[in-house]
Order: structure tokens, then C-alpha cells, then sequence
């Protein structure tokens, strides 16, 4: 185990942390394949009793919510576990807000796995797995993603549709390109009833996300629309065009070709919202965001995550003026919009 580094002395403290942090994903994965958070969320349970509500062993039970009471996942009151505050609203499955099946997603065989070829990816400066590449067209990963994180997005989704001013109940339309579950296009249509969506994206996705719009009573103002964002006929007549976690996925020159589209689409004075993980100038910060260019460099060609300066360029080279840039805490996030 690392121990505290001594100050003034080297220390390998944060090199045996980082190399030994698929502890923690796999703890996490495994209380979540155990239903453990869901059987703690009534009542503290000790280690017999919470194994014997989940059937599973006591030892293992033990150890496991012992290594989750270090991550403070857990916490332990004598002899008996308890859900903290967040993994009550997050991870037992009872909560409305629950995600548990997007962190396991998060930690999927697919993603997972891509990652243990980064080093090659690192060499090729793209991902060098063909299964990895999740451009391929109708890819099965975007199946998963739409099941998946649809939860986890609710939250952002409406922090979006009121940053957009959507309750201000105009007649939109509204262009939602590579739409996923859906979410961000049905929370616009949710808070202005007079806003009509048409989503783009493969047609086995578009099927979860019209489910996600029957659920949220929008259906009837929800067109989907199957096919490639750079190649399907959307129109044009738009006034507001959806890019959510999108445009990460492929090289500059990429997204501007695809916001040169969208500048078509919109009417004058339209406006294209882009969700994206959004580093500092020089990349290394906030961590979370420049992180996440390691899973472009693993599961796509050319994609990454770009600066605002960066995404500024590109959509002033696409005809779009100035980008406004709004942070969506307490996510990783940022929404940058420009206006036709």
C-alpha cells in the first residue's frame, strides 16, 4: 500500500496509487453487479446480513465494504456498513436519481479494453482497434451509451434547455444531431411546448431515445430522423441545432465541415449548442476534461477534446460568430454556443 509521501524526500506514493487504481473501478463495478448499495439503502446491515441479502459470501462481503469504506463510498458505523449521502442518490437503484448502470457502462469490457491498447494508440496517434472505433457506422457501443447514460444526462439535459431559454415557449425547431438517448432534445421539447425535435442518429439508438420521449410525454413532437450526421438531409429552417458530446470525436478539419451543415440549417440569428469536455489553454487542467482526451485517442481516429480557444476557430471558420462559453457544475462539462 502507498503511504504518505515524508515532505522533502521522493516518493512512489502516487506512481503505486495510479498503477493500482483498477482497484477502485473494479470495488465499485463489483458492489454495483451485487445490488450491495440497494440492500443497504433501508437499514445499516453488517457483513453477515448484507451478505445474506445480496447471497454472497460474508468474507467477501467484508473485504469489499471494507476497500469501499477507503474510497468513502461506504461508511462503517462498528460493525455495520451504511450508504454515505451520495451513493444513496447515486448507486442504490431505488433513487430516481440513480446511475448505476452508466458507471458500470463507464467501466464496460469495451471501453476497458480499448484502453489496454493505449500504448499502440499513443504510436498510431489514433485508436488502433478497429473494434474500438466507435465512428463505425450503426456500432453497437452507442446501443449501450443510450441505455446506459440516459440518467446521468437528465440533470445536464435540463441545466441546457434552461440556458437556452427554452421555457420562453416560441415556436422552435430544433435539429438534435447525434442525439443518443435523446435527453438534451426532449428536455427542450419538455420545457417549451412548442419546440418540435428532430433527432438524428443510428436507427437502432433512435429507437431508445423515441422510448426516452414517450416517457417524458413529447412523442408527439419528436421526429426521428436515422442515418449519419455528415451525410443525412436534415433541412434547413432550424433555430437551434443540438451538438452533444459530438464533436470530440473527430479532427478539426471534421468539425467544421459538419458546423459548415449546421450553419445551413439554421435560420438567421440560430443558435448551435455544443456540449463538450473543455480543457484549459494548456491542457492539463480541469483534470477531468483533459483526461478524457485519452478516451478520443483510444476509441476514435482523430478526435480529442479542445480548448474554447480551439472551438472558437472552428466555428468561426464555419460562419458562426463569437462562442459564449457556460460551465455546468457540478459536472465536467461545458455548453458553448454561437449564433448564425
Amino acid at each position: 500500500m502507498a503511504t504518505d509521501p515524508v515532505p522533502g524526500f521522493p516518493s512512489p506514493a502516487l506512481f503505486l496509487e495510479t498503477a493500482a487504481a483498477y482497484r477502485r473501478s473494479a470495488a465499485l463495478r463489483a458492489a454495483i453487479e451485487l445490488d450491495l448499495f440497494t440492500a443497504l439503502a433501508d437499514v445499516p446491515l453488517d457483513a453477515e446480513a448484507l451478505a445474506a441479502r445480496c447471497g454472497v459470501s460474508p468474507r467477501g462481503t467484508r473485504i469489499l465494504c471494507d476497500a469501499l469504506c477507503t474510497l468513502r463510498i461506504l461508511r462503517k458505523e462498528a460493525t455495520r456498513y451504511a450508504l454515505t449521502p451520495d451513493a444513496a442518490i447515486f448507486l442504490n437503484r431505488t433513487s430516481p436519481a440513480c446511475m448505476a448502470d452508466a458507471f458500470l457502462f463507464l467501466g464496460s469490457p469495451h471501453i476497458e479494453g480499448a484502453f489496454r491498447d493505449l500504448t499502440a494508440a499513443v504510436r498510431r496517434g489514433g485508436t488502433s482497434l478497429e473494434a474500438a472505433n466507435v465512428l463505425a457506422p450503426e456500432h453497437e457501443f452507442w446501443l449501450d451509451f443510450a441505455r446506459a447514460m440516459a440518467p446521468m444526462m437528465a440533470y445536464p439535459a435540463e441545466s441546457i434547455a434552461q440556458l437556452l431559454g427554452a421555457g420562453c415557449a416560441e415556436p422552435w425547431r430544433v435539429l438534435d444531431l447525434a442525439a443518443g438517448h435523446g435527453m438534451f432534445g426532449i428536455a427542450v421539447a419538455r420545457n417549451n411546448p412548442n419546440a418540435v425535435v428532430t433527432a438524428v442518429d443510428w436507427s437502432g439508438v433512435l429507437a431508445i431515445a423515441r422510448s426516452n420521449a414517450e416517457a417524458a410525454g413529447v412523442s408527439g413532437r419528436f421526429c426521428a430522423l436515422p442515418g449519419s450526421a455528415f451525410e443525412v438531409e436534415f433541412g434547413t429552417g432550424y433555430d437551434l441545432v443540438l451538438l452533444t458530446n459530438f464533436l470530440h470525436h473527430f479532427d478539426p478539419a471534421t468539425c467544421e465541415a459538419l458546423l459548415r451543415r449546421v450553419h445551413a440549417a439554421l435560420v438567421p440569428g440560430g443558435r448551435a449548442a455544443a456540449l463538450e469536455f473543455v480543457p484549459d489553454e494548456d491542457r492539463t487542467g480541469p483534470p477531468f476534461a483533459a483526461m478524457f482526451a485519452l478516451n478520443m485517442l483510444v476509441h476514435t481516429p482523430g478526435g480529442d477534446a479542445y480548448t474554447l480557444r480551439e472551438l472558437n476557430s472552428m466555428f468561426r471558420n464555419a460562419g458562426f460568430g463569437p462562442c459564449e462559453w457556460h460551465p455546468l457544475p457540478p459536472g465536467p462539462q461545458a455548453l458553448v454556443i454561437s449564433r448564425k
